[in-house]
């Protein structure tokens, strides 16, 4: 099956979804504003302290949370499994923005930009593709680990779990986010981390324990603008875990 991140369709989502203003997102003065602004909330609001050291963005798409974490971190490593993803992302890191199109009904579109906040040195930022479940060997080791939104589309999760381990420092975090939408387009039933008894909270224990300690969890809204009227509105759990 066709990789559906590589189309420019989803770019176009994506980066209205990780740069897009609030207006361009959701121009209404009804709706659930709290769920915008997402990639960047999960490192805000994600990590109960500001995230210091070497962080890897695991899943990163177009770089949002990897230029949000490097507020705090001083190198940043964005991996994601699409290479029009880390394309623009790696764009966005030489160029500070990135003109793409904006869906409104049809086939009519409007012109929008991604910037990234100026703040932000984009120098501690590198992004690479690479497959969450077979990664390279030489990564070294990370402060911080971001996985948003990732675990339900990967083929394999537990082969992604059971690398943290050897990526993350002793006392270093690994915060998830996900929707728990499991599919078999994406993931063999027999793969899925949650079960008829138990969710995906519960398979996270089953991988990260005793290696990790779950230390909190929270619910992380977000919204995704399909065109002018159409929106998909989720929440995701986030869970954030401590090396041992």
């Amino acid at each position: 099956m066709p990789n559906p991140y590589e189309t420019s369709q989803l770019l176009n989502e994506y980066l209205l979804f990780h740069y897009g203003k609030p207006e361009e997102i959701l121009p209404y003065d009804f709706g659930p504003k709290g769920a915008l602004d997402f990639p960047a909330r999960c490192v805000s609001e994600g990590f109960a302290h500001p995230p210091q050291g070497r962080a890897l963005d695991i899943g990163c798409a177009v770089g949002r949370a990897s230029f949000e974490l490097a507020r705090t971190c001083q190198h940043v490593l964005g991996i994601d499994y699409s290479q029009n993803f880390i394309k623009a992302a790696n764009f966005l890191k030489e160029s500070g923005s990135l003109s793409y199109r904006r869906l409104e009904e049809g086939a009519r579109y409007s012109n929008a930009i991604a910037q990234v906040p100026v703040e932000i040195d984009r120098a501690r930022v590198s992004f690479e593709t690479g497959d969450a479940t077979n990664l390279r060997g030489d990564l070294g080791m990370f402060d911080v680990v971001l996985a948003a939104n990732l675990l339900c589309r990967l083929p394999d999760p537990a082969k992604f779990l059971e690398r943290l381990p050897s990526l993350v420092n002793p006392a270093g975090l690994v915060v998830f986010t996900t929707p728990c939408t499991w599919m078999e387009q994406y993931t063999p039933r027999e793969k899925w981390l949650c079960g008829e008894n138990s969710s995906t909270l519960d398979g996270l224990r089953r991988h990260m324990e005793p290696q990790f300690t779950l230390q909190y969890t929270k619910e992380l809204p977000f919204l995704i603008r399909e065109h002018a009227r159409k929106f998909q509105w989720t929440v995701a759990q986030l869970s954030a875990w401590k090396r041992a």
